[in-house]
């Protein structure tokens, strides 16, 4: 393969360019760091820019209203997710003001009403109404937003780049761990691929999540993640087993969440032979009381096994109904707006559940069809979809159950940096949401993230790259290029394998786990790593398969690790287990773990830390407590102006 003899020399690459990346590299140049570059495989893709919802929410501290809120109040919010550092969660509702109103001064149009206020609302896992919208696309005018600011301030933006390995100085001041000293990225702009290397002091990993380890996912088309890299490089990974799962349109992938359940679509299942059947009469005991699930689906929109029992909570069983038909069952499941549920021609509101009928009566939406409600309560959800193809007036939507947000990824101190000096996390990437998060809470903390390491790595590592380091650097160019030249066109091939690999991953590590189904997933896993020196492929596609497969060596680890300790189904995953005593019934038959907040270690971090022989070990951790800071203004303000607003 083609490569550079010559590094290219910067203080610091931020590896990304969604809202995070883009956040970072603006935050790094304002505090002085003047030699900062983005590496992205591909501008105009990834998850900021590509995906939303009804209306994607952006979760901060409450500016609006006369209910009291304060940052400790909101960290504490965050904290009771479970398996979330308090110290991250402190840092989160603290600078989520500031960071949310840099966002304004940047042109996101967040609405206020006539007196200057940001109003909000609730989302899910939020007792505070700190919510708020800026419509479907909110994470794209973020980014464009924070775009057009890097734009003006030259801050260059190197395209078509894949960072492939991260290199490290292991002689350097931290020993055996070692330090960033640089990077190599596969360069595709040519057509022809070209291994570039970088000598650099830090590294921003803002990648984004390993979307690419499932088949069935509502990440964006080209957005896979590169969770490898990092973790081959000595960085931990923490609360891999916590996903959100929930339902979404397969084309285009987009998440069918808010009004898009809140009008109460006909719900359909289509088998090989064309039968249609509204199979959600299977397992509720009343059309009404499917009705009224399904209405709670839109603001419980992820899956959650403990929104499995009661008559008023069942709304996660909706995915498990939809996870039957079309995993168990091998049928299309689609969303009909043109014909209420039952066919009916009018819906007896009277029968929903109290939210349900005041919801809708109060929104003005007790009437027609759920394309007239649709369109009453939230047109440009509407256009949304045609914009994309897809006309909901006329058409059904295919639906499925797929992976939206990993909550864990790299473990990350206070300041957003890895168990790697010189190599920080921001945005999905890193992993500081627990079990259970507030909607929108991951457009805030990409964010803050993003600040924190900037000014860590402005204050600490604003160095120049030491030269003695570039012949490590090239060193690790000379190996990778060894890894992704294919050495037989007749191998097995690397695109197929690929396609393999994330079917299994969709099959036994997504929201139904058992132990036994992810022992077998992981050891086919290992295989297909053991193979990998004879596929075939071209460099990117090599990388990309192996990339995917380490990422997934982690992610099964950690979920086996969880269920042979023999620990409750939590948060977005459910663990099948036909022998436990007190396990619950599924539809179909299966049996599951309950869900027991008191016996699930929230109270603790899981993490996984991959060695050079390819082995994954995981560990237990306490969380680190919720800071009460208490100091005098005077000496805060002292420390601040010693240490440049460092802890």
């Amino acid at each position: 393969m083609k490569y550079e003899n010559q590094p290219m020399i910067l203080n610091t690459v931020v590896v990304g360019s969604g809202a995070a990346g883009y956040s970072a590299a603006l935050r790094l140049s304002e505090l002085g760091v003047s030699s900062v570059a983005i590496l992205t495989e591909g501008v105009l893709t990834g998850t900021s820019r590509n995906t939303g919802s009804d209306k994607q929410t952006y979760y901060k501290l409450s500016l609006s209203g006369g209910t009291p809120d304060s940052p400790f109040v909101m960290a504490r919010d965050l904290f009771a997710g479970g398996c979330v550092d308090g110290d991250n969660a402190l840092c989160e509702a603290a600078l989520s003001v500031r960071c949310f109103l840099r966002l304004c001064e940047l042109g996101v149009p967040f609405p206020t009403d006539g007196y200057g206020q940001f109003v909000g609302y609730k989302t899910d896992h939020d007792p505070a109404a700190r919510a708020t919208s800026a419509g479907p696309l909110t994470s794209r005018l973020m980014t464009e937003a924070l775009e057009r600011e890097a734009a003006r301030r030259g801050i260059p933006v190197y395209d078509c780049m894949t960072v492939v390995r991260i290199v490290k100085n292991d002689s350097g001041p931290c020993g055996d761990r070692g330090e960033v000293c640089g990077l190599i990225a596969l360069d595709t702009s040519g057509g022809t691929p070209v291994l570039r290397p970088v000598l650099c002091r830090n590294i921003v990993w803002a990648a984004g999540g390993p979307a690419g380890i499932y088949a069935d996912t509502v990440y964006p088309v080209g957005h896979t993640g590169t969770t490898g890299v990092p973790l081959e490089a000595g960085a931990e990974g923490q609360n891999l087993t916590e996903w959100q799962y929930g339902l979404a349109s397969v084309s285009p992938r987009w998440n069918v969440s808010g009004t898009y359940m809140q009008v109460l679509p006909r719900m359909i299942s289509v088998d090989a032979d064309g039968r249609e059947r509204e199979f959600l009469n299977d397992a509720f005991p009343t059309p009404a009381s499917a009705c009224s699930a399904l209405f709670l689906k839109g603001y419980q929109w992820p899956f959650d096994c403990r929104k499995l029992d009661g008559t008023a909570s069942r709304s996660s069983l909706i995915d498990l109904l939809v996870y039957r038909e079309t995993v168990q069952k091998g049928s299309r499941v689609l969303l009909d707006y043109t014909h209420n549920p039952g066919m009916a021609d009018e819906i007896d509101y009277s029968a929903l559940s109290d939210e349900a009928r005041s919801y809708l009566s109060r929104a003005g939406a007790c009437f027609g069809r759920p394309i007239d409600r649709l369109q009453h309560m939230n047109a440009p959800a509407v256009e949304l979809y045609r914009g994309k193809g897809v006309d909901l007036a006329s058409e059904p939507l295919e639906i499925a159950l797929c992976a939206q947000h990993n909550n864990g990824g790299l473990a990350v101190d206070g300041w957003w940096q890895t168990a790697i000096p010189g190599l920080f996390a921001c945005g999905e990437a890193a992993g500081t949401h627990g079990v259970t998060r507030p909607g929108g809470s991951a457009l805030n903390a990409g964010q803050v993230g993003a600040y924190r390491a900037a000014q860590y790595a402005a204050a600490k590592r604003n160095d120049a790259p030491a030269v003695g380091n570039m012949s490590a650097v090239m060193s690790a160019l000379r190996e990778v290029d060894r890894l992704l030249t294919a050495p037989d066109a007749s191998g097995p091939s690397a695109a197929g394998m690929l396609a393999d690999a994330r079917r299994r991953m969709s099959g036994a590590g997504a929201a139904l786990r058992s132990a036994a189904s992810l022992r077998a997933a992981l050891a086919d896993t290992d295989r297909a790593l053991a193979a990998f020196p004879t596929v075939s492929g071209d460099p990117l596609v090599r990388f990309r398969l192996r990339d995917t497969l380490l990422t997934q060596k982690a992610y099964l680890t950690a979920m086996l690790d969880y269920a042979e300790a023999g620990l409750p189904s939590r948060g977005s995953a459910l663990i099948l287990d036909p022998d436990a005593p007190g396990c619950l019934p599924l539809p179909g038959g299966s049996r599951f773990r309950a869900s027991d907040p008191d016996a699930d270690r929230r109270d603790m971090v899981q993490t996984v830390a991959l060695s050079p022989d390819g082995a994954v070990t995981v560990s237990w951790r306490p969380v680190r407590p919720l800071p009460a800071p208490d100091e005098p203004f005077e000496t805060v303000w002292r420390k601040y102006r010693e240490n440049k607003g460092l802890l």
